[in-house]
């Protein structure tokens, strides 16, 4: 007996009929905030996504400031970069990005490592014997 992966779907639609979709149409499905940001801004979407085909078809990574853009199914399957204030951070565009928007994938705080006190740290970590 094989076990087939669940093809993604978003609100009972492939990607693939989603790709078919305008942006506008595509807006339909999302939630409402989602939605009243793609609708403010489908020019900004359309053309980010024509300058990243482009780019795509040239062999150059698509890098992007614009961390409020609303990820629609025309970039699923894109790699591209998103300014995180610091570095580009990396990111694939994957179905279950759809409706999330792009500076949900580059954190701009980096997660706290802590390690052993420093010295002059604290009162009591002047008396800490040094190794």
């Amino acid at each position: 007996m094989e076990i087939k992966k669940k093809e993604f779907t978003y609100r009972g639609k492939t990607v693939e009929e989603l790709k078919k979709l305008d942006v506008r149409e595509f807006a339909k499905y999302l939630r409402a905030r989602q939605k009243r940001s793609v609708l403010r801004q489908f020019q900004e979407i359309e053309k980010f996504v024509g300058r990243a085909k482009t780019k795509i078809a040239k062999n150059k990574p698509v890098k992007t400031h614009q961390r409020a853009l609303i990820v629609v199914p025309d970039m699923v399957g894109m790699k591209i970069q998103i300014y995180n204030g610091q570095k580009f951070v990396p990111a694939e565009i994957i179905g279950e990005m759809l409706g999330h928007t792009f500076g949900e994938f580059a954190p701009t705080r980096a997660r706290v490592k802590h390690g052993s006190i420093g010295v002059g740290a604290t009162k009591g970590s002047k008396f800490k014997a040094k190794k």
